[in-house]
């Protein structure tokens, strides 16, 4: 089993249980204690566990809200499959602006590649596209450690005034009754710049965001343009998507 798949495979035993041990790891993964150690090192340092004395703490199965490095480690075909999909909706020398988080992340990996002008709202996103055939415009703010997101009333205020063609929003979680919804009130306000300085607005979300929990409204869904998700709706909610004239794009 290769590294990332140890990876993967860890933050996934976490997901469901308080804490693993290095032994049941390496039962697990087929691994040495030196590497499965090392494994835990590495996803501790990236905000994926807490490192304990003799293996691993699950930071999701306590209740706190899953970091960037264990939602990289998840859905991650979906979200390439997504970021096909975004690329294939955008046209050359659009100006974009881009969220933050994993699936923003992998968007911005497609992208690198394209004649577009973007506004990335993640050093992770800026790391992607650096070195590509973007121009990149940076919004400044305050910088989330973890996450190594923008935010902050600087970012907002610097994304307002600029007009984006196309808004690429990810929210934290999404359903018909709410709109799009973020884990804080911060990450809320910001996107909530990126989409209402956009002539159109994509969200991007795989299945696990739909129905899921966050406590701050970003939008209603009726300021949608378009949603690219590996979800197929039901035929109920695609008849409430069209009524709001929400494209689906199933990724």
């Amino acid at each position: 089993m290769g590294t990332t798949d140890r990876h993967r495979l860890i933050g996934e035993l976490l997901r469901n249980r308080e804490e693993v041990t290095v032994d049941e790891l390496v039962a697990e993964c087929g691994a040495s204690g030196a590497t499965i150690r090392r494994d835990l090192e590495i996803l501790a340092a990236n905000g994926v566990l807490r490192r304990v004395h003799g293996g691993a703490r699950s930071l999701v199965a306590r209740g706190e809200n899953a970091g960037y490095g264990q939602r990289e480690l998840e859905d991650r075909e979906p979200k390439l499959r997504i970021a096909a999909a975004v690329d294939n909706l955008l046209r050359d020398r659009e100006h974009v602006w881009l969220d933050s988080g994993s699936t923003a992340t992998a968007i911005a990996q497609r992208l690198s590649k394209r004649e577009l002008t973007l506004m990335p709202m993640s050093l992770h996103g800026v790391a992607a596209l650096a070195g590509g055939r973007p121009e990149l415009i940076l919004p400044g703010g305050r910088l989330i450690a973890g996450e190594q997101s923008f935010r902050g009333p600087m970012a907002e205020a610097n994304i307002r005034s600029l007009r984006f063609d196309t808004a690429v929003v990810t929210p934290c979680a999404l359903n018909l009754r709410d709109g799009l919804l973020a884990h804080d009130l911060e990450d809320a306000a910001v996107k909530r710049a990126g989409l209402e300085s956009a002539s159109r607005v994509i969200v991007a979300g795989s299945a696990s965001k739909w129905n899921a929990s966050a406590i701050a409204l970003v939008a209603a869904m009726d300021t949608v343009d378009v949603i690219v998700t590996d979800l197929k709706p039901s035929p109920e909610d695609l008849a409430r998507l069209n009524e709001l004239s929400v494209e689906v794009v199933i990724a």
